[in-house]
């Protein structure tokens, strides 16, 4: 446990909430030890802390970008895989207890497993030292690479209907309008309407990027700031 202590830079007053933070619920029901829990409740605290923790960086990293595209970046930073990457770093595979059967089947390795660890060391170092703590650690490990990690992939089908969908009975409608070329080197051209008026044009080696680049037109003719913002953001 020391081993792990000095790789995350915090040292436990408290023992317990390590081991139950590292603690399979496998193991908990094998062993059967007076007071031994899983690390299930800690997660679910730890889930919340991060959630909280990652949108107030997101809003101060990225001032520019709206509700919709904080959202998406903040499930990026957070989701399972992310995590998993967290947990492979600080090696916290070696440190888990785990029941016989979990073991077989490598729970070690097992990225939802150690996504919900991952959280759960979060809800423990919340528990044991306070929140700025528990938001060092985030910083750090979670969320201290975002900028490099994290590629916005502006994607402008979902952001031109966010914000169509402002007013109300706005209908946006994507068409094929032709194709070029031999099977193997197809070109297709997009077309996108709104309420039946053609608001962009865009070709593509298949049907969805020719989607994405008629909408980035029509970005660029009816909400250019929008789309400049995010573009701005993917520079940071």
């Amino acid at each position: 446990m020391r081993k792990l202590e000095q790789t995350i830079g915090y040292s436990f007053h408290s023992e317990a909430l390590l081991a139950q933070a590292l603690t399979h619920s496998s193991y908990a029901n094998e062993v059967c030890r007076d007071g031994l829990k899983s690390y299930e409740r800690l997660e679910f605290l730890g889930d919340s802390i991060l959630g909280f923790t990652a949108a107030e960086y997101l809003l101060t990293a990225f001032p520019e970008l709206h509700e919709g595209s904080l959202t998406r970046l903040r499930a990026e930073l957070v989701c399972e895989g992310s995590l998993e990457q967290t947990a492979q770093r600080l090696e916290l595979g070696e440190y888990l207890l785990l029941g016989k059967g979990e073991e077989a089947c490598g729970g070690r390795a097992r990225p939802s497993i150690l996504a919900d660890v991952v959280e759960s060391i979060i809800a423990a170092i919340f528990l044991d030292g306070g929140l700025a703590e528990a938001q060092r650690f985030i910083y750090r490990f979670v969320l201290g690479e975002a900028k490099q990690r994290v590629r916005l992939n502006v994607d402008c089908k979902t952001l031109l209907q966010e914000l169509v969908q402002r007013k109300k009975n706005q209908n946006l409608v994507y068409e094929l309008s032709g194709e070029t070329g031999p099977d193997h080197d197809k070109q297709f051209a997009v077309r996108v309407l709104l309420n039946g008026a053609p608001i962009g044009e865009g070709s593509g080696t298949s049907k969805k990027r020719a989607e994405q680049a008629a909408a980035r037109k029509a970005l660029e003719a009816l909400y250019p700031g929008e789309l400049t913002k995010l573009q701005l953001a993917e520079t940071v």
